[in-house]
């Protein structure tokens, strides 16, 4: 099918809820296989176009998951995201291969995993299929892993310890 986001409307950013229901009315009416990538995506770079792209590839519709500003700090550190939420979710909205995006605030995605039910679950080149940390709940829900995009050469820590050096006196 491939048909984009036909079926859920205008590309927008959903509560998690919201948008689990909206992909279940979406599967009662026809076959669709729903994507679901995730990650902090605070500043956009190569590396994640690519695995986006990657990640729409495998599907009909790509979903990506975000991390609330909360989650991100929690996992960067203070001063992170450079980006907030809103602005995060309008930047991959604007992305051709992005579907739609919901955002999650837990440390792991098994909630959202749980809520919308994908056919594949992408995960970048940093992850292999047994590293994934839902794997075992992606097994037990019938969920493919995917690992897609290119090495993990692009990194946001990277290009904001760049920014660092080169604002440097």
């Amino acid at each position: 099918m491939r048909g984009g986001a036909a079926g859920l409307g205008a590309k927008r950013f959903w509560p998690r809820e919201e948008l689990a229901l909206r992909l279940a009315a979406l599967r009662a009416e026809r076959p669709v296989e729903v994507v679901l990538a995730n990650g902090c995506f605070d500043l956009l770079h190569v590396g994640h176009l690519r695995y986006l792209a990657g990640a729409r590839a495998l599907g009909d519709l790509l979903v990506v998951a975000l991390n609330t500003d909360e989650s991100v700090r929690a996992l960067k550190g203070e001063g992170r995201p450079l980006v907030p939420l809103e602005e995060r979710a309008e930047l991959l909205l604007g992305l051709e291969v992005v579907d739609a995006v919901t955002s999650f605030s837990e440390r792991d995605l098994g909630n959202t995993l749980r809520a919308l039910l994908p056919a594949v679950h992408a995960k970048g080149t940093d992850y292999r299929a047994d590293t994934v940390p839902e794997a075992a709940l992606d097994r037990a829900l019938g969920i493919r892993v995917a690992i897609t995009g290119d090495a993990k050469d692009h990194a946001t820590s990277e290009l904001v310890a760049r920014l660092g050096r080169s604002s440097a006196p």
